[in-house]
């Protein structure tokens, strides 16, 4: 009895390291840089190359004008298709790419309808509404390893269980419209964007589930929308939009499918994994929108 019993304590302690062994290996390391990459994906895509994933958002979009109240001009709707694939690097490992496209419409405060025509308040005219519709939006390559070729962690603060991670974007560059002397006389395109994912912490560091399902915030602050045609006036916008990823394409609202499906038809799939193309932002294109609207009318026959 006595050999039985030390058996079967030292074959508990075998299996208890064993089941350790396992739940370990199971077990995404932060720390290390594979385990930066792989989270990442996890959040912002999956772990599995070619797998389309789904965001919805929505929240309001507000004014601001020195001397009076801000008002709720907006609201929001908006989605992103995605996807992410794997690539290599000679120097910095194995890493990943990540291609979407992203719709994001502007709604009737009140009624939620999406809006055709926006009543400027400011300047008393009707201005038609260039929605959001940028393809591509993708990413650069991301890699697990610093530029003084150290492994990069991923890092996120622990509550409770869930993950808080915030990006706050700030965005200074040449405007899309602007002319070549914004060096000298100003106009640069000046905006922020604030990103804020959380989560459940097991699912996100289980590696046996390909895909974690984040909720997100998204702030952004910036300048008058181009087709509101403020010409300079004095003030600003900001948007506050809460949603998750979704698990399917269905689960998106009706109105933004209803308007993918008359609209938008190539916002069902998220582009190929080696698309070569520039990306798009809000303001070039609504550009392209506008400039083609000048060319209509300069070949359109004068009445």
């Amino acid at each position: 009895m006595w050999l039985f019993s030390r058996l079967t304590t030292f074959l508990g302690f075998i299996l208890s390291g064993l089941i350790a062994t396992a739940v370990q290996a199971e077990t995404i390391d932060a720390n290390s840089g594979d385990g930066f990459v792989a989270l990442n994906r996890k959040i912002q895509c999956s772990l599995a190359d070619s797998s389309p994933q789904v965001f919805e958002w929505s929240g309001f979009g507000y004014s601001r004008v020195p001397g009076e109240p801000d008002r709720k001009i907006f609201g929001l709707l908006g989605m992103n298709i995605r996807q992410c694939g794997q690539v290599e690097d000679p120097d910095k490992g194995i890493g990943y790419r990540l291609v979407s496209r992203e719709i994001m419409l502007y709604l009737d405060p009140q009624t939620g309808e999406i809006l055709r025509t926006f009543d400027n308040p400011w300047t008393g005219e009707a201005n038609e509404v260039i929605h959001v519709a940028n393809d591509p939006v993708n990413q650069r390559p991301g890699f697990g390893i610093n530029a003084d070729g150290s492994e990069r962690a991923f890092t996120y603060r622990d509550v409770n269980g869930q993950y808080l991670i915030n990006y706050e974007i700030p965005l200074f560059y040449k405007n899309a419209m602007g002319g070549d002397y914004q060096k000298y006389v100003g106009g640069s395109y000046h905006a922020t964007e604030i990103f804020d994912f959380n989560g459940d912490v097991a699912e996100l560091l289980d590696a046996s589930k390909p895909v974690a399902y984040p909720v997100i915030s998204w702030v952004r602050l910036a300048p008058w929308l181009p087709w509101m045609e403020m010409n300079g006036r004095a003030g600003m916008l900001y948007f506050n939009a809460m949603g998750r990823k979704l698990e399917n394409y269905e689960q998106l609202s009706e109105v933004i499918k209803a308007e993918i499906a008359q609209q938008y038809p190539e916002y069902t799939t998220p582009p190929p994994l080696d698309d070569p193309r520039r990306n798009e932002t809000s303001w070039t294109f609504m550009k392209k929108i506008i400039d083609s609207r000048t060319e209509e009318a300069a070949v359109s026959p004068q009445h």
